[in-house]
């Protein structure tokens, strides 16, 4: 893969990475309140997101510039189990119809901001509170250092070589979303997300008809996993609970992220989220078309030494310079827009449940805000030097570890929406069994997020995060029914 400065490319890159720019400064005037200085409106963009701005932004959030690159790049890997991303964004929407308006209006009407928040309303245990405020926030660094690395994918196949060009868009970034907050990305959503459909569509159309067809490009995957002798285009006997495990499991920690979360939060009725959990699933669509780009690179025969360079290469390989510039655009803005929303969702945390939580319980309104948007440049930087001075593989653990985390925060979130049964005690207990078991599974099968396991016949492979979070309830029940009759005796 070739990288050299194509300057048509870099040219049309440039234009549209400035359009967004400018929108990003002119969304701290779309729809502004009288007074900004409130983490509602700056974190939350005032609760008021209908339903199309809602369906941008959290699609433009879900659906990041690192699963545009890593989707493809896994299916080209591995062949069909890359494709666990399409149940797992399927199953997520009956979850989030049933749960997600019922967390939205316990937000609204207590004012919270965050799941910390929601947690020490309903259990009034600052330990919970924290054991979730601080899950959310190390779960969330990774995925931001993710967006940079399919940012850099980008850059590399333009001839953007080095530092500096990321840390450029990503000062440009924390500039108007220290402006602007919530509203720099819903807006600049708008065009992410018609420039991504408008490049995977043509990209789904017109390079099989480069390769032979959609028959060829089957068979020339086929024919590159077996001479490799990995992968394949079905799934193997062992790999259908694995598969469907970390489908399930996936889906249920989706909605558990602080960015996802603050999506649901700035929406402004229950019925805007159940109409996006009827709507969104057409992101998924456009996700199964993206990851069919892995078997045809194997058909165009590319010559690249990650599987992350294979949606840029293709696009480089097979459309002229205006249009692969295009693309790497629509690839580069989907990484500002869930990096702007997770920024600004872990410093919600820092401030809510750390901030005023320890440091300053009487913070005013426009303090909080202050500290908001302090905390989101602050977290973009951390990011960054993740990226610069760590290699890829240690963020891309992480964000594998970073999934199993933010599911054992479930119980805590989501039960207390339903039965007042379970207590703090309990919760916290199963938080920590989970959050630490779940760790050092990961950690002995050599950071990979399956577990073997064999109940007397043969052997499979489980989801970590799911054993985790199975281990996590049980211990709360237990923890629960031994002291729910020693506090009623009381």
């Amino acid at each position: 893969m070739t990288t050299s400065l194509d300057p048509v490319a870099v040219s049309v890159f440039v234009f549209f990475f400035a359009l967004v720019t400018v929108l990003g400064f002119v969304a701290s005037r779309w729809r502004a309140p009288k007074n900004m200085a409130h983490i509602d409106e700056w974190g939350l963009g005032g609760r008021n997101f209908g339903t199309w701005i809602t369906w941008f932004l959290v699609g433009g959030d879900f659906y990041t510039a690192y699963t545009v690159i890593a989707v493809p790049a896994l299916v080209y890997a591995v062949g069909a189990y890359g494709f666990f991303a399409l149940p797992y964004t399927i199953i997520v929407y009956p979850f989030v119809f049933m749960v997600m308006p019922l967390l939205w209006k316990r937000a609204k009407d207590n004012g919270y901001v965050t799941a910390g928040d929601v947690v020490f309303g309903q259990y009034g245990s600052r330990g919970l509170e924290l054991a979730v405020a601080l899950t959310g926030v190390i779960a969330t660094m990774p995925y931001i250092a993710l967006q940079l690395v399919g940012m850099a994918a980008v850059l590399q196949a333009l001839g953007l070589t080095g530092e500096l060009p990321l840390a450029v868009a990503f000062i440009i970034l924390a500039l108007y979303t220290y402006s602007a907050g919530l509203r720099a990305p819903a807006l600049i959503a708008f065009v992410k997300d018609i420039m991504i459909y408008i490049a995977v569509i043509a990209a789904v159309a017109l390079i099989p008809s480069k390769l032979g067809g959609y028959a060829n490009v089957f068979a020339s995957a086929d024919a590159a996993f077996k001479a490799k002798g990995s992968g394949d285009l079905l799934l193997g006997g062992n790999q259908y609970v694995a598969y469907a495990t970390l489908a399930l499991g996936s889906a249920l920690a989706a909605f558990m992220y602080p960015h996802t979360l603050t999506g649901i939060f700035a929406s402004n009725s229950g019925n805007t989220i159940r109409k996006n959990a009827v709507m969104l699933p057409a992101y998924t669509l456009l996700l199964g078309l993206l990851a069919l780009l892995g078997y045809m690179g194997h058909a165009a025969h590319l010559n690249v030494s990650s599987p992350n360079q294979v949606v840029p290469a293709l696009f480089q390989t097979l459309f002229p310079s205006w249009f692969a510039g295009f693309a790497f655009a629509a690839i580069a803005i989907g990484a500002l827009v869930p990096a702007a929303v997770m920024s600004i969702g872990a410093s919600n945390l820092f401030t809510r449940n750390f901030w005023k939580a320890y440091v300053n319980p009487q913070v005013t309104d426009a303090g909080e805000a202050k500290v908001a948007k302090i905390t989101s440049l602050v977290v973009k930087i951390g990011a960054l030097l993740v990226i610069a001075f760590l290699p890829t593989q240690f963020a891309l653990d992480l964000q594998l570890l970073g999934g199993i985390w933010i599911l054992q925060t479930l119980p805590a979130l989501v039960f207390g929406l339903y039965s007042k049964w379970f207590r703090a005690p309990g919760l916290l207990a199963g938080w920590l069994v989970g959050f630490v078991g779940g760790t050092y599974l990961v950690w002995i099968n050599g950071l990979k997020p399956l577990q073997a396991l064999s109940l007397g016949g043969a052997p499979f492979t489980v989801y970590i995060g799911l054993l985790a979070l199975a281990a996590n309830i049980a211990v709360a029940v237990l923890v629960n029914l031994v002291t729910v009759p020693a506090s009623k005796t009381a």
